[in-house]
């Protein structure tokens, strides 16, 4: 008669969204997750700020005690759900040094610390998962890690952060502003009361720091990342965006560079972008995420689906639990951290792309010659321009308006033309710069 496998004890901090639904899927899929992992997972008790009798998990297992929660001998997996960075970084270490393998979506703690935590779990022989922290549901983390371990990742680049997704497709299918596409992401729950993690781009800046870690075999933290918002797209340039066949997106790019004498060195970047109509990503709306990989042997493949929601995430965390769990039963363990090749993090200078450039103008003869010198001058060649009028509310003509669309320059060098830009007398303003991304030329 076979022996019966001693159970896998799991403690999950933080009774949320995803916490809940993570329970959930403990207790109602048991027999199931016994039968894929080879030994009956068990939760052995909830952490959470203050036990009450409402959460709809039986008081016995709550507990406020969360440092006596993850060092108990009858848990061997700590999912980690409530963040932010502290308490959880505590919790995580803890639980580590006591020997429990850790299950975690907390993208700001891993961005700013995921070295510490990997070299903490690599010591205690114990395994630390992710999966949720980037894209939800949409498994990226594992093909990265395990798929594409013998391949040579050049680029990743997708839509990380549903809420600025969501916004973005809203001003550009209704024409609304940014402020009232904001509101309407507020009403239905995809935005905070506090949005600003997500519409300055913080959010996906973390979640570029974990993909260009693990992509590039280099420690990238979130202050590596160069950062824009959305904050100051516009319908006009939704209008631009159109004209040009293209839509604007909010991306976070990571991918190798070679710079002038030869280095190689990883950038990695988050802003909102003219993203080709043609382009798999363009197609992408509403708060559903993607992310591109292309890499030297696989060439190019996407991974695609709901990026956020407590059912989503919850998915991708009980997926990592019962990875874990099986390397407990198995005695094996999961994917160590990889950092060897330890590259320079490029600055944004250094970086090379297309512009779109829109500015408002004097119309009067010679203006377009004397923009089109400014750019000549720091060698950012023009590929595409267009003047067009501007008119007030009674059909009067005021002003012109030049839309320049350059082929590939550094960032360092549109900078400086468009701080010249600026200083002409011609120009009453630069009214906007937008990368675009997703073109060769």
């Amino acid at each position: 008669m076979a022996t019966e496998q001693k159970p896998v004890g799991v403690a999950v901090l933080g009774y949320g969204n995803v916490g809940s639904e993570v329970v959930r899927i403990i207790e109602n899929s048991a027999a199931d997750l016994a039968a894929r992992i080879g030994a009956p997972l068990v939760l052995r008790g909830v952490g959470v700020r203050r036990v009450n009798a409402n959460r709809g998990v039986p008081i016995g297992l709550l507990t406020d005690d969360i440092d006596g929660l993850v060092s108990r001998d009858d848990v061997d997996i700590v999912v980690e759900l409530m963040g932010p960075v502290e308490p959880a970084r505590k919790a995580i270490l803890t639980a580590i040094e006591h020997g429990k393998s850790v299950v975690t979506a907390n993208k700001a703690l891993l961005a700013s610390s995921t070295g510490d935590l990997a070299r903490a779990a690599e010591r205690a022989h114990v395994d630390l998962y992710f999966e949720a922290a980037v894209a939800g549901a949409i498994p990226v983390i594992r093909p990265l890690t395990q798929s594409l371990a013998g391949d040579t990742v050049q680029r990743v680049a997708g839509i990380v952060n549903g809420t600025t997704n969501y916004i973005l497709s809203e001003m550009e299918t209704t024409g609304a502003d940014y402020a009232s596409a904001l509101a309407d992401a507020s009403v239905l729950g995809y935005a905070e009361a506090d949005p600003s993690a997500d519409v300055d781009g913080y959010d996906a800046a973390s979640k570029a720091a974990i993909l260009a870690s693990i992509a590039f075999h280099t420690t990238v933290t979130a202050d590596d990342v160069y950062r824009e918002g959305i904050t100051a797209i516009t319908p006009d340039d939704f209008v631009s965006a159109r004209a040009l066949n293209c839509t604007i997106k909010l991306l976070a790019i990571c991918e190798r560079i070679t710079d002038a004498d030869g280095t190689e060195m990883v950038s990695a970047r988050v802003y909102p972008a003219l993203v080709p109509a043609t382009h798999p990503l363009a197609t992408v709306g509403g708060a559903f995420n993607a992310v591109v990989v292309e890499a030297e042997a696989s060439g190019r493949v996407m991974f695609y689906g709901q990026g956020a929601g407590g059912t989503p995430t919850a998915s991708a965390v009980a997926g990592d639990i019962v990875m874990a769990a099986r390397n407990r039963v198995q005695g094996g363990r999961g994917p160590r951290e990889s950092k060897y090749a330890q590259l320079p993090i490029a600055p944004i200078g250094k970086v090379s792309t297309r512009y779109y450039v829109s500015m408002d103008v004097a119309d009067k003869p010679g203006v377009l010659a004397a923009v089109a010198a400014e750019f000549a001058k720091r060698e950012v060649s023009i590929a595409e321009v267009r003047q067009e009028g501007v008119v007030d509310d009674g059909g009067q003509r005021v002003g012109a308006r030049i839309v320049v669309v350059t082929h590939r320059a550094t960032d360092a060098a549109l900078s400086e033309t468009v701080r010249a830009l600026e200083d002409l007398d011609a120009v009453a303003s630069v009214a906007s710069v937008l990368r675009l991304e997703g073109t060769n030329p």
